[in-house]
Formats: structure tokens, C-alpha cells, sequence
């Protein structure tokens, strides 16, 4: 499942065998097994898809419920003020995982899909996370980007003023926002 990389995209038997470094014989018979569960589909051309079954099972991940609907309204909220995307991401190990998006229709295109993974220091959102990351995370992750120092200046803004707008010519990455993450309130009893 791995070898799809990007949304929609069809892939030919040789190609999905390729990417997966699987003999052609076994990733046929793997594919088929997959197409009559519906996690793959087969395309009219005979290339295959991601089936829609997966988004079905995938939106039982007991991680996604809450992580999603709590800070839906303030999202929305976010949207309609600044007109602007609106992203939620979860730090995961060194990356951060797309957990929801809003987008507007005026604002720049966001190459980034929900469920996507980007490294903390390649986006605007991974800042936004670094910067809240524990200490050591903070101070290992600028030694892989290709601007150190301009990394680390970021997240020195953002722990500070709580926001900070990268624009290419400044960093390569995006602009985010940076508040803390939040944990939810225990439950009032």
C-alpha cells in the first residue's frame, strides 16, 4: 500500500511491483486479494487505486476521533477570520502527520494532503510543532534542514511571540502559526 504517493494516483501492475520490490507474480496475486476486499480498485485501463474501503476502515483509527473534532470549531473559526488554510498536525517520531485541513479558495495551494507526512522542519505546521517538541527534539532536528540557522530562528520565534510567518524568500518552508499543543481539559464531573 505503501507504493501510492500520491492522491488518485493509478498504478500499473509493473509499476506497483516496483515500487513495492515484489516479483510481478506475487504482487498480482497480493493485488487481487486486496481488489476483492475493496482496498485496491482496478481502474478500466487495468491500473489500480487505493480503494475507498481503506477510508472506511481508516476512519475507525481510535487516534483520529477526538484529535479531530475538538479543535474542529476553532479551525473553522481560524478559516473564516484570515480567509487562509488551516492546518491540524500531530508530531509523529520526525515528522508530522496531516491530521485535518481547511482550505480556502483564494489562498496559495498546499501541496499537503490529510494524512500526509512531512518532516518537522520542511513546513510551516512542523515548526509550529517543533517548537513545542521537547528540548532535545529541538536541538536535533535543525542538523537536517538544509538552513540550520534559519530553522532555529524560527522556532525561537514561535516560542516566543506564539506565531511565526515564513515566506520562501526568508526560510523554504511555509507559514504557519505556531501555538502550543493543547492537551483537552479533563472531564468536568
Amino acid at each position: 500500500m505503501g507504493a501510492f504517493t500520491e492522491a488518485g494516483e493509478g498504478l500499473a501492475l509493473h509499476t506497483l511491483a516496483a515500487r513495492a520490490g515484489l516479483p510481478k507474480s506475487t504482487t498480482s496475486r497480493i493485488a487481487a486479494q486486496l481488489t476483492d476486499v475493496g482496498a485496491l480498485e482496478r481502474l478500466d485501463n487495468g491500473d489500480f487505486v487505493v480503494g475507498l474501503h481503506l477510508f472506511d476502515i481508516t476512519s475507525l483509527a481510535p487516534r483520529g476521533h477526538g484529535l479531530r473534532a475538538a479543535p474542529l470549531p476553532f479551525m473553522q473559526d481560524l478559516h473564516r477570520v484570515t480567509g487562509r488554510h488551516v492546518l491540524l498536525a500531530v508530531r509523529d517520531g520526525d515528522e508530522a502527520v496531516l491530521a485535518e485541513r481547511l482550505s480556502a479558495r483564494d489562498a496559495a495551494a498546499v501541496k499537503y494532503r490529510v494524512g500526509a507526512r512531512l518532516p518537522l522542519f520542511g513546513a510551516g505546521i512542523g515548526i509550529a510543532l517543533l517548537a513545542h517538541a521537547p528540548g532535545r527534539k529541538r536541538k536535533e532536528a535543525p542538523a537536517c534542514a538544509d538552513d540550520a540557522a534559519c530553522v532555529r530562528r524560527l522556532l525561537a520565534t514561535v516560542r516566543t511571540d506564539g506565531v511565526c510567518a515564513v515566506t520562501v524568500q526568508r526560510c523554504p518552508t511555509h507559514c504557519a502559526p505556531g501555538p502550543p499543543p493543547c492537551r483537552p481539559s479533563p472531564p468536568r464531573s
